[in-house]
Protein backbone atom coordinates (compact mmCIF):
# COMPACT_ATOMS: atom_id res chain seq x y z
CA UNK A 1 0.00 0.00 0.00
CA UNK A 2 2.96 2.53 0.99
CA UNK A 3 4.63 1.98 -2.88
CA UNK A 4 0.99 2.77 -4.20
CA UNK A 5 0.36 5.85 -2.26
CA UNK A 6 3.86 6.60 -3.15
CA UNK A 7 3.30 6.18 -6.78
CA UNK A 8 -0.19 8.54 -6.93
CA UNK A 9 1.30 11.02 -4.51
CA UNK A 10 4.40 11.32 -7.27
CA UNK A 11 1.50 11.32 -10.27
CA UNK A 12 -0.39 13.80 -8.40
CA UNK A 13 3.10 16.67 -8.32
CA UNK A 14 3.87 16.01 -12.05
CA UNK A 15 -0.07 16.73 -12.75
CA UNK A 16 0.12 20.03 -10.90
CA UNK A 17 3.78 20.77 -12.04
CA UNK A 18 2.89 20.35 -15.45
CA UNK A 19 -0.30 22.42 -14.71
CA UNK A 20 1.74 25.32 -13.44
CA UNK A 21 4.18 25.27 -16.41
CA UNK A 22 1.35 25.10 -18.59
CA UNK A 23 -0.15 28.11 -17.18
CA UNK A 24 3.14 29.96 -17.17
CA UNK A 25 3.51 29.20 -20.93
CA UNK A 26 0.09 30.24 -21.58
CA UNK A 27 0.79 33.31 -19.48
CA UNK A 28 3.77 34.47 -20.77
CA UNK A 29 2.26 33.85 -24.79
CA UNK A 30 -0.51 36.58 -23.43
CA UNK A 31 1.64 38.29 -22.56
CA UNK A 32 3.04 39.03 -26.06
CA UNK A 33 -0.24 38.68 -27.73
CA UNK A 34 -0.66 42.78 -28.27
CA UNK A 35 3.05 43.39 -28.88
CA UNK A 36 2.70 44.25 -32.19
CA UNK A 37 -0.19 46.73 -31.80
CA UNK A 38 2.04 48.31 -28.94
CA UNK A 39 4.85 48.87 -30.79
CA UNK A 40 2.82 50.36 -33.79
CA UNK A 41 1.34 53.45 -31.47
CA UNK A 42 4.09 53.92 -29.63
CA UNK A 43 5.86 54.18 -32.80
CA UNK A 44 3.64 56.35 -33.97
CA UNK A 45 2.84 58.73 -30.88
CA UNK A 46 6.76 58.93 -29.93
CA UNK A 47 5.58 57.01 -26.29
CA UNK A 48 8.24 54.29 -25.57
CA UNK A 49 6.39 50.82 -25.96
CA UNK A 50 7.36 49.58 -22.79
CA UNK A 51 5.13 52.12 -20.96
CA UNK A 52 2.41 51.08 -23.40
CA UNK A 53 2.63 48.12 -22.26
CA UNK A 54 3.09 48.42 -18.57
CA UNK A 55 -0.44 50.69 -18.67
CA UNK A 56 -1.78 47.62 -20.82
CA UNK A 57 -0.57 45.08 -18.67
CA UNK A 58 -2.37 46.91 -15.37
CA UNK A 59 -5.71 48.04 -16.70
CA UNK A 60 -6.63 44.17 -19.16
CA UNK A 61 -3.94 42.49 -18.15
CA UNK A 62 -3.99 42.12 -21.86
CA UNK A 63 -7.18 40.71 -22.59
CA UNK A 64 -8.58 43.32 -25.69
CA UNK A 65 -12.79 42.75 -24.90
CA UNK A 66 -12.09 44.15 -21.29
CA UNK A 67 -14.91 46.37 -19.95
CA UNK A 68 -14.37 48.33 -16.97
CA UNK A 69 -17.14 49.55 -14.33
CA UNK A 70 -17.22 53.57 -15.65
CA UNK A 71 -17.50 52.21 -19.45
CA UNK A 72 -14.04 51.86 -20.19
CA UNK A 73 -13.27 49.53 -22.37
CA UNK A 74 -10.14 47.67 -24.35
CA UNK A 75 -6.53 46.85 -23.76
CA UNK A 76 -6.40 50.42 -22.33
CA UNK A 77 -9.63 51.02 -20.71
CA UNK A 78 -10.31 54.00 -22.47
CA UNK A 79 -13.66 55.85 -21.68
CA UNK A 80 -15.72 57.38 -24.34
CA UNK A 81 -14.67 61.05 -24.23
CA UNK A 82 -11.15 60.36 -24.57
CA UNK A 83 -11.58 57.95 -27.27
CA UNK A 84 -13.48 60.48 -29.25
CA UNK A 85 -11.00 63.38 -28.43
CA UNK A 86 -8.42 61.00 -30.21
CA UNK A 87 -11.00 60.26 -33.43
CA UNK A 88 -11.13 63.49 -33.97
CA UNK A 89 -7.59 64.65 -33.67
CA UNK A 90 -6.90 62.36 -36.22
CA UNK A 91 -10.02 63.18 -38.62
CA UNK A 92 -11.55 59.54 -37.99
CA UNK A 93 -15.19 59.54 -39.49
CA UNK A 94 -17.53 57.44 -38.29
CA UNK A 95 -15.76 56.52 -35.09
CA UNK A 96 -17.41 54.54 -32.32
CA UNK A 97 -16.14 54.07 -28.93
CA UNK A 98 -16.93 50.40 -29.69
CA UNK A 99 -13.93 50.15 -32.03
CA UNK A 100 -11.92 50.25 -29.28
CA UNK A 101 -12.60 46.88 -28.80
CA UNK A 102 -9.80 46.40 -31.49
CA UNK A 103 -6.58 46.28 -29.65
CA UNK A 104 -4.69 48.26 -32.49
CA UNK A 105 -7.46 50.91 -32.26
CA UNK A 106 -7.20 50.90 -28.47
CA UNK A 107 -3.65 51.23 -28.31
CA UNK A 108 -3.23 54.16 -31.04
CA UNK A 109 -5.76 56.01 -28.65
CA UNK A 110 -4.41 55.19 -25.49
CA UNK A 111 -1.10 55.85 -26.40
CA UNK A 112 -2.12 59.23 -28.19
CA UNK A 113 -3.98 60.09 -25.14
CA UNK A 114 -1.31 58.99 -22.37
CA UNK A 115 1.28 61.07 -24.87
CA UNK A 116 -1.51 64.44 -24.46
CA UNK A 117 -1.26 63.37 -20.34
CA UNK A 118 2.57 63.15 -20.20
CA UNK A 119 2.75 66.96 -21.86
CA UNK A 120 0.59 68.16 -19.45
CA UNK A 121 3.20 67.97 -16.63
CA UNK A 122 6.12 69.81 -17.99
CA UNK A 123 7.59 71.43 -14.48
CA UNK A 124 7.53 67.79 -13.31
CA UNK A 125 11.34 66.31 -12.53
CA UNK A 126 9.39 63.12 -13.54
CA UNK A 127 5.50 63.86 -15.82
CA UNK A 128 5.47 60.01 -15.52
CA UNK A 129 3.46 59.90 -12.22
CA UNK A 130 1.33 62.91 -12.78
CA UNK A 131 0.10 61.17 -16.19
CA UNK A 132 -0.20 58.04 -14.24
CA UNK A 133 -2.61 59.37 -12.09
CA UNK A 134 -4.27 61.71 -14.36
CA UNK A 135 -5.05 58.80 -16.58
CA UNK A 136 -6.35 56.99 -13.55
CA UNK A 137 -8.09 59.11 -11.28
CA UNK A 138 -8.49 62.48 -13.89
CA UNK A 139 -7.15 65.62 -13.61
CA UNK A 140 -8.94 67.00 -11.06
CA UNK A 141 -7.67 65.14 -8.94
CA UNK A 142 -4.15 65.93 -9.87
CA UNK A 143 -4.94 69.41 -9.55
CA UNK A 144 -5.62 68.66 -5.88
CA UNK A 145 -2.47 66.42 -5.12
CA UNK A 146 0.16 68.87 -7.00
CA UNK A 147 0.81 71.17 -4.33
CA UNK A 148 3.80 72.62 -2.65
CA UNK A 149 6.83 70.76 -3.17
CA UNK A 150 4.39 67.99 -4.98
CA UNK A 151 3.60 70.81 -8.27
CA UNK A 152 7.35 69.93 -9.36
CA UNK A 153 8.81 66.57 -7.46
CA UNK A 154 7.17 63.62 -8.56
CA UNK A 155 8.04 61.82 -4.87
CA UNK A 156 6.68 64.20 -2.77
CA UNK A 157 3.63 63.77 -5.61
CA UNK A 158 3.27 60.25 -5.05
CA UNK A 159 3.23 60.50 -1.55
CA UNK A 160 0.50 62.98 -1.93
CA UNK A 161 -2.15 60.88 -3.91
CA UNK A 162 -4.88 61.12 -1.88
CA UNK A 163 -6.26 57.62 -3.41
CA UNK A 164 -4.56 54.66 -2.14
CA UNK A 165 -5.90 52.58 -5.35
CA UNK A 166 -4.34 55.56 -7.62
CA UNK A 167 -1.37 55.41 -5.39
CA UNK A 168 -0.85 51.41 -5.82
CA UNK A 169 -1.47 51.89 -9.87
CA UNK A 170 0.57 54.51 -10.19
CA UNK A 171 3.81 52.77 -8.26
CA UNK A 172 2.39 49.29 -9.98
CA UNK A 173 2.85 50.64 -13.68
CA UNK A 174 5.78 52.29 -13.03
CA UNK A 175 7.62 49.28 -11.73
CA UNK A 176 6.44 47.19 -14.59
CA UNK A 177 7.25 50.11 -17.04
CA UNK A 178 10.72 49.43 -15.23
CA UNK A 179 10.62 45.90 -15.48
CA UNK A 180 9.58 45.78 -19.58
CA UNK A 181 12.23 48.81 -20.25
CA UNK A 182 15.38 46.45 -20.67
CA UNK A 183 13.82 44.48 -22.78
CA UNK A 184 10.92 45.90 -24.90
CA UNK A 185 12.41 48.47 -26.77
Amino acid sequence: MGVKWRWWLAGLLLLLLGGIFGYWIWQARLERSQDPPIRAAAARYGVEPALVKAVVWRESRFHPGCHGRAGEIGLMQLQEEAAREWAEAEHIEGFEHEHCFDPATNTLAGTWFLRKLLKRYPLADDPLPYALADYNAGRGNVLKWNKGAAATNSQAFIAQIGFPGTRLYVQSVMQRYEHYRPTFK
